[in-house]
C-alpha cells in the first residue's frame, strides 16, 4: 500500500510503498476513504509523544472507511461495512473498560502513535469488538473522519465533562479543529459561546459555527466584562498562556476543561481555584459506546461536522501539509 512515512522525528516524511497490513486476532483492516490531518500528528512528528517508539512510522489517527479484512475471532462485522473508530483503541477487559471508561484504558493503543496510522490506504483497528463504530449511510466519509479525534473529543469535553447547560456562557480558547467543534457543540446545546483565537480566519469560522462573540487571546478582561465570568471554559489549544487565560475567564464555581495537550509543566493559579471553588477537568477522547448520542444529533441536523472541513489534500500532498502544521478548519487527506 501507499502511505506517508517518516524515519525519524522532524525528518521530512514522504509517500512510499509499504507492506499491506494483515488483520490479526480480534482485528480488522479498514480501507481508508478519508483521514484527518490533526495537530496531534504534527506533535508526534516533532517527537512530543512517547508512544512513538519505532521507525519507520506512519502517522494518522482519525479516519473513516470500509472494512477490507476481518481477522480471526471478530464477529458481527463484514468486509464492506462502513466504519470509523475512536483514536483511543481500548482493550475492553481492564477495570476501566469494564466500567465503560474506555477513553482512559491503561492498555490503550493509538493508531498513528503506538502503531502505524491512517495516512495510508489501509489501517488496522485493534480490539474491533470494542472499538468499531458503524456509520450511518448518509454520513460522508469526510465528516466521519473528523469525528474520531477532534469532534468526538470536543463532544465529550463539552457535554459529558463540561456539563454544558442552555443559557450558560462558554469560552473556547483556541479555534482549531477541536475548538471549532466545541463552539458548534456548545452553541447547539443552547449556550452563549465566546471564541478566542489569534487568527481572524479562525474567528470567522467560529462565528459561522455558532459563536456569539469572538475575541483575541489577550483580552481576558474584555471576556469577563462581557460575560461576568463564564460558567464553562475550555483550553482547546494547549499552552501555558491559553490554560491560564481559560481559568482566569471563569466566574466563581466555574468549570475549566483542558483539551489541548500542555507541553512541560504549567503553573496554575491554584489560589483562585481554591477560593472560588473552581473545577479543573481533563478530557481525553470519547469511547465508541458513547458515539450513538453524538451521531443522533448529527443525523437530526443539530450538529454538522462537515461544515468545519476547509481543505482536502491528496496523499501525495500530505507530507507537506503535515510539516507546515495546521490551518483554520479541518484538513482532510483523501488516499
Amino acid at each position: 500500500m501507499r502511505a506517508v512515512v517518516y524515519d525519524a522525528f522532524k525528518q521530512r516524511p514522504s509517500v512510499r510503498e509499504v507492506p499491506d497490513p494483515v488483520a490479526g486476532p480480534g482485528e480488522v483492516v479498514v480501507k481508508v476513504e478519508a483521514t484527518g490531518l490533526c495537530r496531534s500528528d504534527w506533535h508526534g512528528w516533532q517527537g512530543h509523544d512517547a508512544d512513538i517508539q519505532t521507525f519507520p512510522h506512519v502517522p494518522g489517527h482519525e479516519f473513516a472507511g470500509v472494512i477490507a479484512q476481518v481477522g480471526p475471532g471478530v464477529s458481527g462485522w463484514s468486509a464492506g461495512d462502513r466504519v470509523t473508530a475512536p483514536f483511543i483503541l481500548a482493550c475492553g477487559v481492564c477495570a476501566e473498560c469494564r466500567a465503560g471508561d474506555h477513553q482512559v484504558c491503561p492498555a490503550q493503543t493509538q493508531p498513528g502513535f503506538s502503531h502505524w496510522g491512517s495516512y495510508a490506504e489501509y489501517v488496522v483497528v485493534r480490539n474491533a469488538a470494542v472499538n468499531l463504530i458503524a456509520l450511518p449511510d448518509d454520513l460522508s466519509f469526510g465528516a466521519a473522519a473528523a469525528l474520531g479525534c477532534r469532534f468526538a473529543t470536543a463532544f465529550r469535553a463539552v457535554v459529558h465533562q463540561g456539563r454544558v447547560r442552555p443559557g450558560e456562557w462558554v469560552a473556547v480558547h483556541g479555534c482549531g479543529g477541536v475548538g471549532l467543534s466545541a463552539v458548534m457543540i456548545a452553541a447547539a446545546a443552547g449556550a452563549r459561546v465566546v471564541a478566542v483565537d489569534v487568527h481572524p480566519d479562525a474567528l470567522a469560522l467560529a462565528a459561522a459555527a455558532g459563536a456569539s462573540e469572538t475575541l483575541p487571546p489577550g483580552r481576558v478582561d474584555r471576556l469577563v466584562d462581557l460575560t461576568g465570568g463564564v460558567h464553562l471554559s475550555m483550553d482547546a489549544f494547549g499552552s501555558a498562556e491559553s490554560c491560564r487565560n481559560s481559568i482566569a475567564s471563569l466566574r466563581r464555581r466555574g468549570r475549566h476543561v483542558q483539551i489541548g495537550l500542555l507541553p512541560g509543566d504549567t503553573e496554575l493559579p491554584m489560589g483562585r481555584v481554591i477560593a472560588w471553588e473552581l473545577e479543573l477537568l481533563g478530557s481525553h477522547g470519547m469511547p465508541a459506546h458513547a458515539y450513538p448520542e453524538m451521531l443522533a444529533l448529527i443525523e437530526s441536523g443539530s450538529l454538522a461536522p462537515e461544515l468545519l472541513i476547509t481543505r482536502t489534500v491528496s496523499l501525495d500532498e500530505a507530507p507537506e501539509a503535515l510539516v507546515r502544521g495546521g490551518r483554520p478548519g479541518v484538513t482532510l487527506i483523501s488516499p
